[in-house]
């Protein structure tokens, strides 16, 4: 009797998991580059680093010393050469009264060097303010204004915007041969001028920059021949203007008649 063969069961296959390889090489290695790069760097500013051995300053220094200068940035130099904050050394210049800016840079191998230039005046800004050619108020109390500046007041957030109408105004007043001492701008938005012949020009709040245009054009050339008779000119009309002559005489001017002769003719004078 023929044996049956017993069938062998073939035993099930286990679906084996295997972790994704990580060559660690590939990970070490940029890791070990980046390090001795790091480490590289901070030993060569360690080695490069050195107290300043000098520190170099140049300017007209007129109203700042050097050595002003040189204690406002005191704490900042113990750093040392490598380690001293240009930008932060710059700062603490450039905060000081009547410096404008200041350049700062490295000498090798262990010298700072400075170069300042400082504000120029040019007006004086309310009682003893000082504002500087862009119009900034630099100096709020100035010890010794320079009493040749011309005088301009406002509120203190629109310095810059009465600057700039006094310089348009000069600009054109120059090559008449007349000058501007004083422009004032009220809390309420007034203007009023001064010349340097001591003539008052009166703008007022509306149209400013067309009544200024006609003052500049037209009155100009009235002021020139007759400045000495002229205590004011009022500029506040919707067409025309207005102008007080010494002793209390007023002559309405209006805007068409623009010559001297009419000008005159109604006031009464051949």
């Amino acid at each position: 009797m023929a044996r049956k063969q017993a069938r062998r069961r073939k035993p099930k296959s286990t679906r084996q998991f295997k972790m994704p390889s990580i060559r660690i090489g590939r990970v070490v290695t940029p890791l070990v580059a980046v390090g001795i790069v790091i480490a590289t760097y901070q030993l060569s500013l360690t080695l490069l680093d050195r107290p300043i051995s000098s520190i170099q300053i140049s300017g007209p220094f007129q109203r700042v010393s050097a050595l002003q200068i040189e204690e406002a940035i005191s704490d900042q130099i113990e750093a040392g050469f490598v380690g001293a904050d240009l930008d932060r050394i710059q700062d603490r210049i450039v905060a000081l009264p009547w410096i404008d800016q200041a350049r700062v840079a490295r000498r090798w191998p262990s010298r700072i060097s400075i170069t300042v230039t400082e504000q120029v005046p040019a007006a004086i800004w309310g009682e003893r303010g000082l504002l500087n050619t862009r119009g900034e108020l630099f100096v709020a109390e100035a010890r010794h204004p320079p009493a040749e500046l011309p005088r301009l007041s406002g509120p203190d957030d629109r310095s810059a915007e009465v600057a700039k109408r006094y310089l348009e105004v000069r600009d054109r007043l120059i090559p008449v041969g007349l000058d501007l001492q004083r422009v004032h701008l009220d809390a309420r938005g007034s203007w009023d001028m001064t010349l340097q012949n001591g003539i008052k020009v009166r703008l007022g709040r509306r149209d400013v920059a067309q009544r200024t245009d006609l003052f500049l054009r037209v009155v100009t050339d009235i002021i020139t021949s007759r400045e000495k008779e002229i205590e004011y000119v009022d500029m506040r009309y919707g067409s025309g203007f207005t102008i007080g002559w010494n002793g209390g005489v007023t002559t309405p001017v209006p805007e068409q008649q623009q010559t001297e002769q009419e000008m005159l003719a109604a006031r009464g004078i051949d």
